[in-house]
C-alpha cells in the first residue's frame, strides 16, 4: 500500500477565522499547511508564528509554492473573486469562506472559471456537516415530516460597536455585502434552504437599531415560500441583548424538529422509530461554546475540520465536494432577493 498523500494548504487573509482553518488542519493527518498570505506582512508573520508556516507578503510567490495544492481565502468577502480566479487559474483549488462573493454575478465567475480550470471550488458552511444536521436532512428525504410546512430560523446574535470598528471592512455593502443577514445569518439561510428545498420568493423588511455607524443592516426579517409550497420565516439581527443560540425549526404534517446550534432540542414524530429516544441528548456537549452568538470567535473548528476532510476526499477522488460552488451561490441568491424586497417594498421571485 502507498503513502497518503499529504495535501499542502495555503491560507490567504489573517483574520479570525484563518485561525480555524489553521487549527482544523492540525486534526488532519493528510494534510498540512504551507504558508500564509496577507497584504501586511507584519500580520502574516504573527499567524506564521502561531500556527507553525511560512508567511508571504506577495500572493503570487505563495501561489507558486512547492507542493500547494489547495487554497483557503478568508480575506472579507468583496475581495474572495480576484484572489479565487488567481488561484483557479494557477490550478489551485479553492475552498472559501462564506459567502462566495457577495453577489451572484460574482459567483457566477468564480464558479465558470473553476470549471474550465478542472479544479474543485468548496464554500464553507460547516453548520452541514454536523451529525445532527445530517440527522434531520435524512428524516426530511426519508419522508418521516409528511408534508413540509414551515422551516424557520433565527439568529438573534449580539454585537458590540467595537466588533464592527476593529475593521473598516465589516458593516460596509462593497466589502461584507450586507448586514446581519449576510455575514451572520447566511449560515441559517444556507441550512434552511438544504432542508426546505428551492426557495421560490420572498417578502422583507430590514432595519438598523444598534449599529448605526454602519451602512448595512444589523437587523432583518424575510417570509419565504418554498417551491414545494412550504412558508417560511428568517429573523436575524446582531441588535439583540443577550443573544440567542441559532434555532431552526422544521415542521410538517407528521413530524416537528427544533435544532439550536448544534444540539436537536425537539423530534418528534408522528411514526416513531427505534432510536428516536436518543435523539436529544440530556448532556449538551456544545454548551462550553456559545455558537458565536456574543462572540465571533467562540464556536468549534470541528465543522471546519469535517468540512475540509470531506473538501480533500473531494480532490483525491474526482467527486464534487459536499458544499460546492453551486451549493455556495444558493444563499447568495436568497439574500440578494431578500434585500431587494427590503429596498423595494416588493415581493421578490427567485
Amino acid at each position: 500500500m502507498g503513502i497518503e498523500k499529504i495535501y499542502g494548504f495555503g491560507i490567504i487573509g489573517t483574520g479570525a477565522i484563518a485561525d480555524m482553518h489553521a487549527e482544523a488542519l492540525k486534526c488532519i493527518p493528510n494534510a498540512k499547511l504551507l504558508g500564509v498570505f496577507n497584504r501586511s506582512f507584519e500580520k502574516a508573520n504573527s499567524f506564521k508564528d502561531r500556527h507553525t508556516c511560512l508567511a508571504f507578503d506577495n500572493l503570487d510567490d505563495l501561489l507558486n509554492f512547492e507542493g500547494l495544492d489547495i487554497v483557503c481565502i478568508c480575506t472579507p468577502s468583496g475581495l474572495h473573486e480576484d484572489i479565487a480566479i488567481k488561484a483557479i487559474q494557477k490550478g489551485k483549488h479553492c475552498l472559501i469562506e462564506k459567502p462566495l462573493e457577495i453577489t451572484t454575478e460574482k459567483c457566477d465567475r468564480i464558479i465558470r472559471t473553476a470549471n474550465a480550470n478542472n479544479v474543485k471550488l468548496g464554500v464553507i458552511f460547516p453548520s452541514r456537516f454536523y451529525p445532527e444536521s445530517k440527522k434531520i436532512k435524512a428524516a426530511i428525504d426519508k419522508g418521516r415530516f409528511g408534508n413540509l410546512a414551515i422551516g424557520s430560523a433565527y439568529v438573534k446574535w449580539s454585537r458590540t460597536e467595537a466588533y464592527y470598528k476593529q475593521n473598516a471592512w465589516r458593516g460596509t455593502w462593497e466589502l461584507d455585502g450586507g448586514g446581519a443577514l449576510m455575514n451572520q445569518a447566511i449560515h441559517a439561510v444556507d441550512v434552511l434552504q438544504w432542508y426546505m428545498g428551492e426557495v421560490e420568493s420572498v417578502q422583507a423588511l430590514t432595519g438598523n437599531f444598534r449599529h448605526k455607524e454602519i451602512e448595512v443592516e444589523d437587523t432583518a426579517v424575510a417570509i419565504l415560500k418554498f417551491s414545494n409550497g412550504a412558508l417560511g420565516v428568517i429573523e436575524c439581527s446582531t441588535a439583540i441583548y443577550p443573544g440567542f443560540l441559532k434555532r431552526i425549526e422544521i415542521s410538517g404534517t407528521e413530524g416537528s424538529v427544533i435544532i439550536e446550534d448544534a444540539d436537536i432540542t425537539r423530534w418528534e414524530f408522528e411514526k416513531e422509530e427505534t432510536g428516536d429516544e436518543l435523539v436529544v441528548k440530556k448532556d449538551k456537549k456544545h454548551e462550553s461554546v456559545n455558537g458565536g452568538v456574543s462572540n465571533p470567535m467562540a464556536i468549534s473548528f470541528l465543522g471546519h475540520q469535517l468540512q475540509i476532510e470531506n473538501f480533500i476526499l473531494s480532490v483525491s477522488t474526482g467527486v464534487n465536494p459536499f458544499v460546492d460552488g453551486n451549493e455556495g451561490r444558493k444563499s447568495v441568491r436568497i439574500i440578494e432577493a431578500i434585500y431587494e424586497s427590503a429596498a423595494t417594498g416588493k415581493s421578490v421571485m427567485i
